[in-house]
């Protein structure tokens, strides 16, 4: 591989990657992801940003972003997870999925020279959230995935200043590169998108299993945190017999301490036919979720401070209160537990909670390179 590698084009934005193998027909086949892209030489993948360049597949953006932004670790989102922290956001281009439902899709379906206007290497990163204050760095607005060897480097650089690494992904990825991706993460949001194989299948573009074994993995084999995404679609994913199907394998899967996320969806991209999600489905998913014996369930894209606040299972004590993105109560011991019923409470906190609120701050990285 060394060999191939050397006579890649001298661009520090193209780097060869390791989970791929040669065909008998001559083809190279991806093994990032559960596509599998089988390309000829010169050609790229579903994601775009991964090609067959010189017989082996390499990564085309590595070290360019389509943008960063300081935001709250809430809207991640991630709720038990240093609450109240700046968090450093940043995403490439393209996607290993297509969903037709897309709320980023202006990045996921980017071609690459379209939107990836910033430098960014991964020490500047760094650098960057050090500089900034900011407590995690989270690799988002496109699946961090599929830009895997720019997500490690960046994670590995983060570690050495003591910032911590979030990722919000589909989940959609193979045995191997997943086992290397989370060893570098320490929380993670994960869409699961819905809880059949026709959604997976007809509306993005992929499967269900892969998605659910990326969960399992998660829970069980990492010290990585998880919280858990899903954005309800009328008449796609909504109905009440799967929100019941879902959350019950969450509960017996994963355990009823992981947070789940029910979030409302605007016509976009694709599905602009489809109307916005009522509040009172996400209210019926909670309700479905919390009786299944999901401990945490929480609502989103709408505004209803008891479905954003997190209580005590125990005592129903209010822990933390949450308005949108601003934090209210706060009734953890300092080492998270309930304040009045001495129940731990699952998540990683310190002993206060931040004070970053709801600001978005757009971040120029060029003040952070060289």
């Amino acid at each position: 591989m060394s060999t191939a590698a050397e006579s890649l084009p001298k661009d520090k934005h193209v780097v060869p990657t390791k989970y791929w193998h040669k065909l008998p027909d001559g083809r190279v086949q991806c093994d990032l992801c559960p596509r599998f892209c089988k390309l000829h030489e010169g050609q790229r993948g579903l994601c775009f940003v991964r090609a067959c360049q010189n017989g082996q597949i390499v990564l085309t953006t590595y070290g360019r972003a389509s943008g960063f932004c300081i935001d709250p670790i809430e809207k991640k989102p991630l709720y038990h997870f240093l609450p109240g922290t700046p968090v450093l956001s940043f995403g490439t281009a393209g996607c290993n999925l297509a969903c037709k439902f897309c709320q980023n899709w202006d990045i996921s379906k980017a071609r690459e020279f379209d939107i990836l206007t910033v430098e960014a290497p991964p020490n500047a990163i760094a650098r960057a959230a050090h500089e900034l204050e900011c407590r995690s760095v989270a690799y988002t607005y496109n699946d961090p995935v599929i830009f895997h060897e720019y997500v490690i480097d960046t994670a590995k650089a983060c570690r050495e200043y003591g910032i911590r690494n979030v990722a919000v992904t589909a989940g959609y990825v193979t045995e191997e590169p997943r086992r290397e991706f989370y060893r570098y993460m320490d929380a993670a949001n994960v869409d699961l998108k819905a809880f059949t194989e026709d959604f997976y299948r007809k509306i993005c573009g992929g499967h269900l299993q892969p998605v659910l074994d990326t969960l399992e993995y998660i829970k069980h084999e990492t010290d990585c945190w998880l919280e858990i995404t899903t954005l309800l679609i009328p008449g796609e994913n909504d109905s009440s017999e799967e929100i019941d199907k879902m959350t019950r394998w969450v509960v017996e899967k994963l355990g009823p301490d992981v947070p789940h996320h029910f979030t409302a969806f605007h016509p976009d991209w694709k599905m602009m036919d489809h109307p916005p999600t009522p509040p009172e489905t996400l209210l019926r998913a909670r309700k479905i979720a919390m009786e299944n014996g999901l401990r945490y369930v929480y609502t989103g894209n709408i505004h209803y401070p008891e479905g954003d606040s997190t209580w005590c299972h125990h005592c129903g004590q209010l822990l933390i209160g949450r308005d949108w993105y601003v934090l209210s109560d706060w009734n953890l011991t300092p080492n998270g537990k309930c304040s009045q019923c001495g129940t731990p409470v699952p998540g990683v906190f310190e002993p206060k909670p931040g004070d970053w609120g709801p600001r978005r701050y757009v971040v120029d990285m060029s003040r952070f390179v060289g």
